[in-house]
């Protein structure tokens, strides 16, 4: 797990209750309490309050109490979010035995101000198991997931004492346990954000009619511009619905506030643009910014309501990240300065194999849209960071404050750190300014070590260019832990390391050997590295299917950098790699044509797991790779289709990107957005993206809420919700990465075409540079004239020119042709260059004659 449930612990729960009620209704056989047996071994949802540490030992929870404590309810085990009716009788019953005889409380009550107790009753513990029981009639009333608690008094003891329990239960109520989501829904659900124009726009309308239904599209004004028939599609199993399919893809007219309605039933409203998806692409980006760890956030950048002092720099009752010694059982004799970095999710840990695919996903989205797309949406000054001005992307700026992270985690022998987090889990909500906790390191472990050797590879071949010192440093770390990892090939992360934060253990490892070998050698061309590429179980995409990818899944990483970046591979394998992109793209797009709610997404085999939407992105990413591969604009509209999944058109009308749609998340797990517990603090800012539909059903809050949920209905908008409702860092990349993608695809910026082609070479010095350019005319008709444009990402000035006109505007260039070398016939090349001022990264996105040129 990502994040633990909230610690609501009432400090005098129930003091004032020691009366025992026996009710006189008849109950029914509803189990209350979740997880009374212990037999999966872990304690969650039982909480402990300070003092008291909780383990499960031998199938029991063993609570070991610190004494010197006044008063029973000095030292707690519980559970939050019981259900209890008024009026209705409940049984609660527990075995316990404890090292020293002594008495503890049970009792049931309210878990926040005012504490309202309902029962409780006093029972003397000897060191033989007993089971007790009593029964009382609750006086109050406590939805699923609500305020009530049940508890064990465990305090008042001057020594040290272990008290175990198991087979707690509480049975009673006549209210059948959860099966209702509370998110309102819609019978016609839509996109609630856009459709794009000239793309596919569908929509599902909720109904069991067997014969079409008669749609209308209406404007702002309420009045019906088209209208048509749906298509009835029946039973969907993944959603519970019963389906129709509306298509208004005929309607292309810009415009805002949009509604589709049958009969009386109608959508929420939605956009006819692409200017949201547009600013989708930056607000994803923004959260990395707002998840930043050791530095402020800055109202300037994300407005007052967001801004906060820095977590983790030593400044009490922070501990700090500058000197973090490794966990007491671990003895690594040093400490490393780890400060810097994100927060992985909604707690203050930060993870290398979970930060390391989250920086290669903004990293390799910087990189793709260098090589065959359009880079110039992440031109220094595009976002909202403070290196906006520093000559540098922007994206890439970003990228770095975390692979700086990673660089840092990288013990003396080459190996990386698996994580570092707190040594015990916070209470929700908890700033990180406020975070009391001491910081740990975690064991150092292959997948961390292989994470840091393939993001450090990717971004010394980003930097090249950019910073020749650092890119030098970062390839020496990478080669390093290379090393590193091929002398320990199986030092694994531990499962059961799961205190303070998430475990993260990898069972596999050989994919993520693949990837940092392709990292690698599409950096460096080493024949070593190339020999491990091509010897790889996973070579040629082997490992690519309907299942994606994601942090412990790492091999097709390697596959779309090999497909990318300029290598020495043989062209047949390449376009096998491509190849296999587009068979499993077109695997999505049949499954989908069958769906209710159209999404790629792979549900055969375990459900829709925790972070879900992460899945759902990371295969939009596989369409969109496709369709660069192919051209083919089926692969296009599977990546939209997921978008308009994400944003509205699922079971339970929401969208899932919080500030983006009428029925937008708000409530996400989170330590510091956390105002459904604090009115003081905000809800997740614009472009976060919930975990999304998980119907294992992995915390209490959907436990007690969700029972018997449709796959894609596992989900609610409470931030108790862990397992549904967090958010990290590696989905939002997925999310940054695919938004870019389709806005650089919305249109208002030329796509890559077959009709020119430029090499830019640069010799750089202090202030200044020489660029040669080579233009390429690939098309089949010969230019009479031609004009070339790109954009500096930098302060760069042309000072001089030669074989063209050249002229500059703020950061965009243009050069058209002299009159001797205007004629440039199909296959034949113009040669021309330029002296500047200034320095930042070389233009990676050329046009010539307004069509988009790939480059060389």
């Amino acid at each position: 797990m990502r994040s633990r449930p909230p610690r609501l612990l009432a400090a005098a729960l129930l003091a004032a209750t020691a009366f025992t009620a026996v009710g006189t209704a008849e109950a029914a056989d509803y189990e209350r309490v979740l997880n009374g047996k212990f037999d999966s071994g872990s304690a969650d949802p039982w909480w402990s309050s300070a003092g008291v540490t909780n383990r499960v030992t031998g199938g029991e929870l063993c609570a070991a109490v610190t004494g010197g404590t006044t008063n029973p309810w000095d030292a707690l085990i519980g559970q939050n979010g019981v259900p209890f009716e008024s009026g209705q009788s409940y049984t609660f019953s527990f075995d316990a035995h404890a090292a020293s005889a002594q008495s503890v409380t049970a009792a049931a009550g309210e878990s926040v101000s005012p504490y309202r107790g309902i029962a409780s009753k006093q029972f003397a513990l000897t060191t033989t198991t007993q089971r007790f029981t009593f029964t009382f009639t609750s006086t109050l009333d406590f939805p699923d997931a609500g305020n009530g608690q049940v508890a064990f008094q465990l305090g008042g003891q001057a020594a040290d004492n272990t008290i175990c329990v198991d087979n707690v239960s509480l049975v009673g109520g006549v209210k059948p346990p959860g099966g209702v989501n509370p998110n309102p829904t819609k019978k016609v659900q839509v996109d609630q954000v856009a459709y794009v124009p000239g793309l596919p726009k569908r929509a599902t309308l909720v109904s069991t009619a067997t014969t079409p239904q008669t749609w209308t599209l209406k404007n702002s004004a309420g009045t019906t511009v088209s209208s048509g028939q749906t298509t009835p599609k029946g039973a969907d199993a993944t959603s519970g619905d019963s389906v129709h399919l509306i298509d208004f893809s005929s309607f292309d007219t810009a415009g805002t506030g949009y509604t589709l309605s049958v009969g009386a039933d109608s959508s929420f409203p939605f956009d006819i643009s692409a200017d949201p998806v547009k600013k989708l692409r930056y607000d994803s980006l923004a959260f990395f910014y707002h998840q930043r760890s050791g530095t402020p956030i800055d109202a300037q950048y994300v407005g007052t309501t967001y801004a906060r002092p820095a977590g983790h720099v030593n400044v009490a009752p922070n501990q700090g990240d500058n000197n973090v010694p490794c966990r007491a059982d671990l003895a690594c004799g040093y400490t490393l300065d780890v400060r810097g970095g994100w927060y992985d999710a909604g707690d203050h840990g930060k993870y290398v194999v979970n930060g390391g695919i989250a920086a290669w996903q903004l990293l390799n989205s910087y990189e793709r849209a260098s090589r065959i797309g359009d880079a110039s949406a992440y031109r220094d000054g595009s976002m909202a960071i403070p290196e906006k001005a520093n000559g540098v992307p922007d994206l890439l700026d970003e990228a770095r404050w975390e692979v700086d992270f990673l660089l840092k985690m990288q013990a003396p022998d080459g190996m990386a750190h698996h994580k570092m987090h707190d040594a015990a889990w916070t209470a929700l909500p908890t700033r990180p300014e406020l975070d009391d906790q001491p910081r740990r390191l975690s064991a150092t472990s292959t997948a961390a070590t292989l994470n840091l050797a393939a993001v450090a590879a990717q971004a010394a071949r980003l930097w090249r260019s950019i910073d020749p010192a650092y890119s030098a440093k970062l390839l020496a770390a990478a080669r390093k832990a290379y090393t590193a990892a091929k002398a320990n090939p199986a030092k694994l992360a531990d499962p059961n390391d799961n205190v303070g934060g998430g475990a993260y253990d990898d069972k596999t490892v050989s994919d993520e050997f693949y990837w940092a070998a392709s990292e690698l050698y599409a950096t460096t061309g080493d024949s070593a590295y190339r020999t491990d590429v091509t010897g790889s179980q996973h070579y040629k995409a082997a490992s690519l299917s309907r299942a994606g990818f994601h942090w412990g899944g790492t091999a097709p990483l390697g596959d779309i950098t090999l497909a990318l970046a300029p290598n020495g591979l043989p062209a047949a394998d390449l376009t096998a790699i491509k190849a296999k992109f587009a068979t499993v793209a077109d695997q999505h797009l049949t499954a989908m044509a069958q769906m209710g709610y159209a999404t790629p997404y792979d549900n055969s085999t375990d459900g829709y797991v925790w972070g879900s939407n992460s899945g759902v992105l990371n295969n939009a990413q596989v369409l969109a790779l496709a369709h660069d591969f192919t051209g083919a604009a089926k692969y296009r509209d599977g990546v939209f289709e997921a978008l308009h999944y994400l944003l509205g058109r699922n079971p339970l009308s929401t969208s899932y990107v919080a500030g983006y749609g009428d029925q937008a998340v708000q409530n996400v797990h989170h330590r510091f957005w956390a105002k459904q517990n604090d009115p003081t603090l905000p809800i997740a800012p614009p472009g976060s993206i919930s975990g999304g539909p998980n119907s294992a059903l992995q915390d209490p809050v959907v436990q007690r809420l969700l029972v018997g949920c449709p796959q894609q209905k596992c989900w609610v908008d409470d931030i108790g919700a862990y397992s549904v409702n967090e958010v990290a860092v590696n989905w939002n990349s997925a999310l940054a990465w695919v938004s870019g993608w389709a806005a650089e695809k919305a249109g208002g910026k030329p796509t890559p075409g077959s009709d020119c082609q430029v090499r830019y070479d640069a010799s750089k010095w202090q202030d200044g540079l020489s660029a040669q350019l080579s233009l390429t005319n690939t098309g089949t008709t010969a230019w009479t004239a031609w004009k070339l444009a790109f954009s500096f990402p930098g302060n760069q000035k042309v000072t001089a020119g030669w074989s063209a006109n050249w002229s500059q505007a703020g950061r965009d260039v243009t050069a058209t042709n002299m009159s001797w070398n205007g004629q440039v016939d199909p296959g034949k090349s113009v040669h021309i260059g330029f002296n500047a001022s200034g320095g930042g990264a070389d233009p990676n996105a050329f046009t010539v004659n307004g069509k988009a040129c790939k480059l060389a």
